[in-house]
């Protein structure tokens, strides 16, 4: 099934280049379906770039979806025409009385900073607090999942000296999750931050769960036990050359934190193209998560916030699902390494 898109998104021509189906408004709503309602809060400068990684994940689920996009008000984006703004993106004032099957809250490139420091981050708090009542699952990226793991569950974030940057083994925590049903024991997962989050404060709150953890870029992928929240700290959504370019514009900036990237150019040759290595687990994690959606998700939106209050997410509403207990190997990885990494 498509995608539901504003229609003269800038997104559209490169998706039909790609051959993915993208119905604009006016033909979705010939189609007799309950879509999938789902709301992008795009916090990266770059928004039409970030617009059509998001879309084109989005896309690849059998799901008719319909998407909005939220920005902030209290910040002013850069790296974008006001026009693409006003036509495209509404403040949470605009959807405060609606309800969404799904929310997803992007990056920003402002890990170094500590919270408060963030110019909207009492506003990203309103979002969330919202989301909490008004929303049936929310994914969170890089920045976006860190503040959220903070705010909701007091999990410290702690500023690296230099920069998680490039492309590391994630290794599988639990075959048979939902989320990460089809996994490879090991995936590839993007990183690019100068912060982690702390893994002691996981691991202590039980309502928690580390789905992908890494030996070099700690865990990759934590949820609630209810799937309500997914926390994804690095970039499965990023695209073949988002490393490199970020590459190219730190070292013109002469900055000295971050690293050549690691496992993403073939022998360590910045000439030589990148390995897009990464696209079928980021497939099958927003189609994991889409499809846990629509499974669970009530006709009816309005109950999110009875459903939510209650617990009562899951296939079977009537009983809230018990925390399962840590692994007996207290996420310790496979034996052996160098899986699936490119050799340098």
């Amino acid at each position: 099934m498509p995608i539901k898109i504003p229609e003269g998104l800038p997104a559209r021509a490169i998706l039909d280049s790609e051959r993915i189906f993208a119905l604009e408004k006016a033909d979705a709503e010939q189609q007799r379906v309950r879509p999938l309602r789902l709301v992008i809060l795009n916090l990266m400068p770059k928004k039409i770039e970030t617009e059509t990684q998001l879309l084109r994940l989005i896309s690849k689920s059998p799901l008719q979806v319909d998407v909005d996009f939220m920005k902030t008000s209290t910040h002013e984006a850069t790296h974008v025409s006001r026009d693409h703004l006003l036509k495209f993106y509404e403040n949470l004032d605009a959807f405060e009385d609606n309800y969404y099957d799904g929310l997803v809250v992007t990056g920003a490139p402002v890990e170094h900073m500590p919270f408060e420091d963030v110019d909207y981050w009492d506003e990203f708090r309103r979002i969330l607090d919202w989301a909490g009542t008004h929303v049936f699952s929310t994914m969170y990226l890089c920045w976006g999942a860190m503040g959220a793991l903070y705010h909701r569950y007091g999990v410290r974030k702690h500023v690296l000296d230099q920069k998680i940057f490039g492309v590391f083994p994630q290794r599988l925590q639990d075959e048979y999750c939902f989320i990460t049903n089809g996994f490879d024991e090991i995936a590839l997962q993007p990183h690019s931050r100068l912060a982690d989050v702390d893994m002691h404060d996981i691991r202590a709150n039980e309502d928690l769960q580390v789905l992908t953890w890494g030996e070099e870029s700690g865990p990759g992928l934590v949820a609630t036990r209810d799937f309500s929240e997914v926390f994804a700290l690095g970039h499965w959504e990023y695209g073949k050359w988002t490393l490199a370019e970020e590459y190219e514009r730190d070292m013109s900036r002469g900055l000295t934190n971050v690293p050549f990237p690691v496992n993403y150019f073939p022998h360590d040759d910045p000439s030589q193209e990148p390995l897009f290595a990464w696209r079928a687990h980021a497939n099958l994690l927003w189609r994991n998560w889409l499809n846990w959606v629509y499974q669970t998700t009530p006709y009816d939106l309005r109950e999110v916030p009875q459903l939510r209050a209650e617990k009562r997410l899951g296939t079977d509403r009537r009983y809230r699902r018990s925390p399962a207990g840590p692994r007996g190997d207290d996420f310790h990885t496979f034996d052996g390494c160098g899986y699936g990494v490119i050799e340098r």
